[in-house]
């Protein structure tokens, strides 16, 4: 919806308060107001040491460059505020766009950029930056001695760039950057001197006015022809929504030198992408056009691929791609025709792309599954195989000669990684790895790269060109110890050049200088806070680069344990258990809150694999449990509740059943261990871990009371597929039926706290999810609350949201568990 107005922030005082609904018994505490309407109390603020964290100043973003000698620290500054979010908003077609900057709304920013040598920690302040900046798409030049980023101002979006030299920032353009579509606006050229960037076109006239009386109806057909759908949010509904978008999205190309020269490049149109050759001589373009679509968001409209000359003239159209509304339901399925069109790091101006061979649907039986052509410049050749796949295609990494054809099939969680000789593209590839992506244990990690002469990144390699470099996650019996490993294309086998060692969680980012065995690591473990390090695995030496502080003294002492235990069908599962910093083995027993989020898997080995590290640093995110730890709570984070389906059986056919027989196995070892009192126990869940809640409430009395923010309960409103169920409602209607809580509403007598954004754009979980589910609820006399934050969408984002959040589940818990009358 488009607000005219020109003073948002009195909009927003009818928005302070959020709609809070109450029914059920009172009971002691806050919660004990006499009905529905006596509860709109205006935003409050949670107990101080749980709001002092959300208040805290944010540990810097950090980017460092190929040479691995300069590291830029990029500085938040906090959660935004309610009137910031509160800004006139678009939705159109999948996107939210600010109308008064042409940009992303509910975008997060930087406020400062400072520079820090690698070798000797001197740190640099760039100065230049305006007070308060607001600044995104912080991008390395190709040859990395300028940054390139956008400033949002009230009026619209500037481009700037900074020099490494003087470290002085500079305003490149005026407010009139187009970032109203997903992605950087702009793009290096390789001769790192200019850069090409979406522009709002200054030819588009004014912005559309809605008309009161309606051109006609708005009228939506299908003539025989299935055409099943998910759920999205924010789609157009009208031509109003049509021309809106048509204005927002109308771009103009320009090139821009670092010296602020601009030039304006080719036609202006709907722009979805644009992509620079290697050698800078060919610009990649995708434009949007019409019919447009009520059905799906923009990137399924139907858009031109083209190949256009750096001066803007079009060289080749490369495809043209109808609506693609009748994509079969299911994971492995894709649009028909060509896609994911890509410039070749490894060459001057080489095109590569896929086909789809079995229509896009993956139910088919084919020979090969999906097809990898090439198309050299200047393009008026006819385009060369260059792999065939057995899986769906992924994606490529291309090196010297060679390039890893990444496949994947969601069905079986088979992948599998293909290396091809690209100077022998008949040459049929050789298979380097094929297993379950469930299997954290096998996982071999991702390539590490290089940049190469045009300052794109390609695999790095040893001289020989017979070893890559991977970087894993190194799961493991004893937890996640990830590790470097030198891979050998031709033995298939990795040797370990480094891997993280207790006490510490260590992760490898990247290799300075391989000769010398010179690498970064990020170094964290219980009580250290995650810092960045020189590692010389040679000298086996460590050099601390970062010295960031603690950013939550609050949960300093705080007691973690990893634990492991198993259902009563045979999985094994872990959660992560924390204490109170003076809790003591042997004292009472604590009010707990259970958190988590299921996960479905094909392997019940897979399912009961360790997922995490005893050793990685206790960090909190304002959508965290961990904040009751600091309230004299045991909190059970990352619960593992996996949905195992294997074989034949999809994971949802017993969903409910291994539900419940995961909460009981954590419940009976967190009661077994002396730490949890059975009768205080709370659940909860974000999105998918609140549709968790609803049904464990709804077939479970395991818990005191339960927590669901922003969660889908009715299924029947999803019937083209949810999560990671592909089948339909019609498919499996005793499923669907059997899964959502809102059909077993009248079973739920535990204390359920709903919270919901008033505007959520994750798919399937629209505010009338929780809406329908309340009325429900209340409908058979449950204790239930339902709370709405205006303006925020699936993740709370506002400091005023968050802390009246952790407020009402603070109060929720203190009055249902900790304080829980005894029966």
């Amino acid at each position: 919806m488009y607000f005219n107005s020109t003073k948002p922030t009195r909009r927003l005082a009818a928005a302070l308060l959020g709609l809070l609904l109450w029914s059920g018994s009172p009971a002691p505490g806050a919660f004990a107001q006499k009905s529905s309407k006596d509860v709109n109390i205006g935003y409050q603020r949670p107990p101080e040491a749980m709001a002092a964290i959300i208040d805290a100043p944010s540990t810097p973003g950090v980017s460092i460059n190929s040479k691995g000698d300069w590291m830029l620290l990029l500085e938040r500054a906090g959660y935004p505020s309610l009137e910031e979010l509160a800004q006139p908003e678009n939705r159109l077609a999948g996107l939210r766009i600010n109308p008064a900057t042409n940009g992303q709304s509910r975008a997060s920013f930087i406020n400062n950029i400072k520079l820090k040598q690698v070798n000797g920690g001197q740190e640099f302040q760039i100065s230049g930056l305006p007070q308060q900046a607001q600044i995104s798409y912080v991008t390395w030049s190709p040859d990395e001695k300028h940054i390139a980023f956008t400033v949002t101002k009230a009026t619209g979006i500037e481009l700037w760039v900074a020099s490494l030299a003087d470290k002085q920032a500079r305003k490149l353009t005026e407010a009139s950057v187009n970032d109203a579509y997903s992605g950087s606006p702009f793009s290096w050229m390789s001769n790192s001197k200019s850069l090409l960037v979406k522009f709002v076109d200054e030819k588009r006239g004014e912005l559309p006015k809605a008309s009161l009386v309606p051109a006609g109806p708005n009228i939506q057909q299908n003539i025989g022809k299935a055409n099943p759908s998910r759920t999205y949010q924010d789609l157009l509904k009208n031509r109003y929504d049509e021309q809106l978008f048509d204005y927002f999205m109308q771009t103009q190309l320009k090139l821009v030198t670092v010296d602020g020269k601009q030039q304006n490049i080719g036609q202006a149109g709907i722009i979805k992408s644009i992509d620079v050759s290697p050698d800078g001589q060919y610009l990649l373009v995708e434009t949007i056009q019409k019919p447009y679509s009520y059905l799906v968001p923009h990137y399924y409209f139907p858009y031109n691929v083209e190949v256009w000359s750096r001066d803007g003239k079009v060289v080749k159209q490369l495809a043209q791609l109808p609506l693609a509304e009748d994509i079969p339901i299911g994971f492995d399925n894709v649009a028909k025709g060509p896609r994911s069109y890509n410039w070749r790091p490894d060459k001057p101006a080489t095109l590569y792309w896929a086909e789809a061979q079995d229509g896009g649907d993956a139910s088919k039986e084919v020979k090969e599954r999906d097809v990898v052509f090439t198309l050299d410049a200047p393009f008026s050749g006819k385009a060369a195989k260059l792999a065939g796949t057995k899986y769906r295609y992924r994606g490529i990494q291309w090196g010297n000669n060679m390039a890893l054809v990444n496949e994947r099939l969601w069905k079986t969680r088979a992948e599998r990684v293909v290396l091809v000789d690209t100077s022998k593209p008949a040459k049929a590839g050789t298979v380097l790895i094929e297993r379950s992506y469930e299997d954290g244990y096998t996982d071999p990690g991702s390539p590490v790269f290089t940049k190469n002469q045009y300052g794109r990144q390609v695999l790095l390699t040893d001289k020989k060109g017979d070893n890559i470099y991977m970087i894993s996650e190194g799961g493991s019996p004893e937890g996640n110890r990830p590790f470097l490993s030198e891979f050998n294309l031709k033995s298939k086998k990795a040797k370990i050049l480094f891997r993280s060692e207790a006490p510490y969680y260590e992760r490898p980012v990247d290799i300075i200088e391989l000769n010398s065995k010179r690498i970064i690591t990020r170094r964290e473990s219980e009580k250290d806070v995650p810092n960045y390090f020189v590692r010389d695995l040679n000298k086996k030496k460590l050099t601390q680069v970062t010295n960031f502080p603690h950013p939550f003294p609050q949960l300093e002492g705080v007691q973690k344990e990893l634990l492991q235990y198993e259902r009563n069908d045979g999985v094994k599962l872990t959660a992560v258990l924390y204490l109170p910093k003076d809790y003591k083995k042997g004292d009472a027993a604590l009010p707990m809150l259970m958190w988590a989020y299921p996960r479905e898997f094909k392997n019940a080995a897979a399912a009961g694999q360790v997922k995490s590290s005893p050793y990685e640093f206790t960090r909190i995110s304002s959508g965290s449990p961990l904040f009751w730890v600091t309230q004299g709570y045991a909190v059970l984070d990352r619960t593992d509740f996996p949905i195992v389906g294997e074989g034949d059986e999809q994971p949802n056919d017993t969903y409910v059943e291994q539900l419940v027989a995961s909460a009981k196995a954590a419940i009976d070892k967190v009661v077994g261990m002396g730490v949890a009192d059975p009768k205080r126990i709370a659940v909860g869940g974000h999105s998918y871990g609140a549709f968790m809640t609803g049904n464990l409430l709804a077939h479970s009395d395991l818990f005191a009371a339960g927590i669901a923010r922003s969660g889908a309960y009715n299924r029947t409103l999803t019937p083209f597929g949810f999560q990671q169920e592909e089948r339909t409602y019609w498919q499996a209607p005793e499923v669907y039926n059997r899964m959502s809580p809102f059909s077993a509403a009248d079973k739920v007598k535990t204390p359920i706290l709903l919270i919901h954004g008033e505007a959520d754009n994750n798919s399937g979980t629209f505010p009338i999810q929780s809406e329908r589910f309340y009325n429900a609820l209340k409908g058979h006399g449950a204790t239930t609350r339902l709370v709405f934050l205006p303006h925020e969408s699936h993740g709370y984002s506002a400091k005023e949201s968050i802390l009246h959040m952790l407020w009402e589940m603070d109060t929720w818990l203190n009055t249902y568990v900790k304080n829980r009358p005894v029966q």
